[in-house]
């Protein structure tokens, strides 16, 4: 039985390409569910002088892109939708919206619901979230929910100043940290699939586990946005947020946990015991790389992209050895990768046992992965083969038959965060961790000339990449 929801939404930002395509696409298909009926209203803001009757027109061709539904329901979302013209430096238009806002609660019966949602570049998250508080935005009678989008700074430093702003003006309960991964389908059925099954998860240690590989890779170039990635590279992009949130998925304790506090201690409790990296341990544990154009040369190299320096040293390939100083971890490497202009777009968890695992009922050197896209509906493989027809039995998965239902990640988070529920979001205590890590390869790297472009577009990455697990005698699963 579906639920209806009641909320204010007020999106800085309203006018970017985040919210037309990712955020009102997700609010259309909840609107459509009964998710979201009767008693809600979005109130886009930005600089650009827009009315409503334009901003709605906007939104509904952005749907359109997406959906083939008749102008008339288009319409009847969009009657929720409203415009302000938005200075975030301008204590004024905070007054208009919280007028505004009021207004719209009244209008829809939005139960004093507030929802705030960051859209915008970074920097300014801490002046609007200081104006909201400041300006008296925040309902008394309903919650108040701040929601922000990654980059959550570009190191330690300006992700504790970022959040210092942040927590002058939100408690650290009202505040949502995306990252989309965390919204997607596989990762969030990763804890049901170790709790219901049991030799699965009785395998999930260094007694057996050989090496887990996180691999999230992409066919495409920069494309567009050569200027954000001079300031971030894969490694802040990728590796820092999508690919620690899903090992904290994959690795942490408890599995059959429900509470969202019990399940973030458990993923703090892992990040902070990461093994702590030297200088030296960034050479020998990480790889980067940077794609050159392909065998034809047919396809630009990074360097030559628009808004690209000509001698950039920015990474768009990063390979490493993560490990952990736990008792079920210690000595496992998880192998992460992620990459631009890789032979196809590639998100998957491969999880390798060695040859004592029979010991608790799963074949010697067996290899399971969790496709995170999934490929001809397939989720799960065992020796990449379908689970269900791999000839073991160890693993069962009957969710997967309502896969067809399943929702785009930004939707399901959306949801979680009407429902007040922060499982699936970034806490702060995580990010201090991570960023500590990275921040040594970061640094580490800075202080080097990298021989870059070391690797052609549409393939696995740079020879180092292999040679990173061949020197312990393993090699990458996925291996086009």
């Amino acid at each position: 039985m579906v639920t209806e929801k009641s909320a204010i939404f007020i999106i800085f930002g309203g006018s970017g390409d985040l919210a037309h395509r990712k955020l009102y696409p997700s609010l259309f298909r909840l609107y459509k569910s009964g998710i979201l009926k009767d008693h809600f209203a979005v109130i886009g803001t930005a600089r650009r002088p827009w009315s409503d009757d334009y901003f709605r027109e906007t939104v509904i061709t952005s749907l359109k892109d997406y959906f083939d539904d008749s102008e008339d329901i288009m319409k009847g979302f969009a009657k929720h939708f409203f415009y302000q013209s938005h200075d975030v430096n301008d204590s004024e238009h905070y007054i208009a919206l919280k007028n505004l806002a009021a207004k719209l609660d009244d209008q829809f019966e939005a139960g004093h619901n507030r929802v705030y949602y960051m859209a915008i570049a970074p920097r300014f998250f801490g002046t609007v979230a200081e104006h909201i508080n400041s300006e008296g935005l925040k309902t008394t009678d309903g919650y108040n929910r701040l929601v922000i989008e990654k980059p959550f700074g570009r190191d330690l430093d300006s992700a504790c100043e970022l959040n210092g702003n942040i927590s002058k003006a939100f408690p650290e309960d009202d505040i949502y940290r995306i990252d989309h991964y965390l919204g997607k389908e596989m990762i969030q059925d990763i804890p049901h699939i170790r709790a219901n099954n049991p030799k699965l998860e009785a395998a999930m240690n260094n007694k057996y586990v050989s090496n887990i590989q996180i691999t999230l890779a992409e066919s495409l170039g920069v494309e567009d946005r050569g200027g954000y990635y001079e300031t971030a590279g894969v490694l802040r992009d990728m590796v820092q947020n999508h690919i620690m949130q899903i090992i904290g998925a994959v690795a942490s304790d408890d599995p059959e946990a429900t509470d969202a506090k019990i399940i973030h201690k458990n993923k703090t409790d892992l990040f902070s015991s990461l093994k702590k990296l030297t200088p030296e341990g960034v050479d020998t544990d990480f790889v980067r790389g940077q794609y050159d154009t392909d065998k034809l040369g047919d396809k630009k190299a990074y360097r030559q992209e628009d808004n690209v320096a000509e001698d950039s040293n920015i990474e768009t390939f990063v390979a490493g050895n993560i490990q952990f100083n736990t008792k079920r971890w210690s000595g496992v490497p998880f192998y992460v990768r992620s990459g631009k202009r890789m032979p196809e777009k590639s998100s998957r968890i491969d999880i390798v046992f060695n040859d004592k695992v029979d010991e608790v009922g799963i074949k010697p050197n067996t290899v399971v992965t969790l496709l995170i896209e999934r490929v001809n509906g397939n989720s799960i493989l065992i020796n990449g083969i379908d689970y269900k027809e791999s000839g073991q039995d160890f693993i069962s998965f009957p969710e997967e038959a309502e896969f067809d239902k399943a929702r785009e990640a930004y939707e399901s988070l959306i949801i979680d965060i009407l429902s007040g529920n922060r499982v699936h979001f970034t806490l702060w205590d995580e990010l201090r961790s991570t960023w500590k890590y990275i921040d040594t390869i970061r640094n580490r790297w800075d202080e080097q000339t990298p021989d870059f472009p070391n690797y052609l577009s549409g393939s696995m990455g740079p020879d180092a990449a292999e040679m990173l697990l061949e020197r312990n005698g393993n090699s990458w699963v996925w291996d086009d």
